[in-house]
């Protein structure tokens, strides 16, 4: 079952490679599928499924898109799909350009102001919205009904979910949170779960072949370091900021160098944990795609049965790395989170 379920990820993920197939130049197959990897790994506005490049057409199902421009604008993401790029909504043009919606007239030309191309507020449904809002919803089923389940009786053994869930929380506590922050440890829980479990969900989602990669997405790591950035500063003790501002136990004029090193140390924190997330799983997709694209790329040089073995077998073995690099991922953004925690709860002795 388990094999079955490994070769059914495979054959769906490549479907939106398969149109190039029958290319003739290569290096126009090249660049096809590179156009195709890298609009996987980006956000879109519509969920595309499977396109027929030889029909142009694209199989999928649109998101909406909300702009605020002359009031708010509501309309579906298929206008783009269906009007070659540009949508009409009322007397308004847009045109959908690098994945950005740019304000355009009747031809589908953007328009510029001051030199700059007119974008709207952007408020849509994405791809990664739909990502996040479903793993989040998930998680709040889960969680609420595991605390009603204890609030009747501590003693009761977890069901369903909360079986799987329940040595995961307590490695988060034990392993984690009373190691790296103390005896205040109790204060962060609720945070570090909230990270540990949406991390390590919304990787599992990225490794299915529906397009997903929030985690993915640098505006989502980004937001989830500066929360732990913001807890980190917003708990921190006297102790903490005695060391960043004026370093105890130090000649003086020592401590004006460590100063602007120490403040400096502040940002490199999250901002470490926000590129360590966003560059392994951008990387991770990017080889899993790339080694898809193997069957259409070598079967000119072997037979389409051969260049698929080669690309079946290379790709399960990225799958499992990845699905381990889902928890690991999860787990050091969490004991990262923890320890920065820590180092701002901590209470000095000298």
């Amino acid at each position: 079952m388990k094999y079955f379920k490994c070769l059914l990820v495979f054959l769906l993920s490549f479907s939106s490679l398969l149109a190039f197939s029958k290319e003739e130049n290569s290096s126009s197959k090249s660049e096809k599928i590179k156009e195709t990897i890298e609009h996987h790994l980006l956000d879109d506005y519509y969920f595309t499924l499977f396109k027929d490049e030889s029909e142009a057409k694209t199989y999928g199902f649109p998101l909406p898109i909300i702009l605020l421009d002359d009031g708010v604008q509501l309309f579906s993401s298929a206008a783009f799909i269906n009007g070659n790029q540009i949508a009409k909504n009322g007397n308004n043009y847009y045109v959908l350009d690098h994945n950005k919606i740019y304000k355009a007239n009747a031809k589908g030309e953007k328009i510029s102001k001051d030199g700059q191309f007119i974008k709207p507020w952007d408020f849509s449904i994405t791809k990664s919205v739909v990502g996040l809002v479903f793993i989040a919803l998930l998680l709040f089923v889960v969680f609420i009904g595991m605390a009603k389940s204890y609030r009747k009786d501590h003693n009761q053994v977890p069901k369903g979910m909360g079986r799987l869930l329940e040595p995961l929380i307590l490695y988060v506590r034990d392993e984690i949170a009373k190691p790296n922050i103390g005896s205040q440890y109790k204060v962060f829980m609720p945070f570090l779960l909230s990270v540990f479990f949406l991390i390590w969900l919304l990787n599992i989602l990225g490794l299915t072949p529906f397009g997903f990669n929030v985690t993915g997405n640098i505006s989502v790591t980004f937001c989830l370091a500066l929360f732990t950035l913001v807890i980190v500063n917003w708990k921190g003790n006297k102790s903490y900021w005695q060391h960043i501002f004026w370093m105890p136990g130090v000649p003086y004029p020592v401590r004006l160098i460590l100063m602007p090193i120490e403040v400096l140390g502040i940002f490199t924190k999250g901002l470490s944990l926000m590129i360590r997330l966003y560059a392994n799983n951008m990387a991770g997709h990017t080889v899993i795609m790339g080694l898809i694209a193997i069957i259409f790329l070598l079967n000119e040089e072997f037979t389409v049965g051969g260049s698929i073995s080669i690309s079946l077998l290379l790709t399960l073995f990225i799958y499992v790395i990845k699905i381990l690099a889902a928890f690991l991922q999860a787990y050091i953004f969490t004991i990262l989170s923890a320890l920065f925690i820590g180092q701002a709860v901590e209470q000095q002795k000298h």
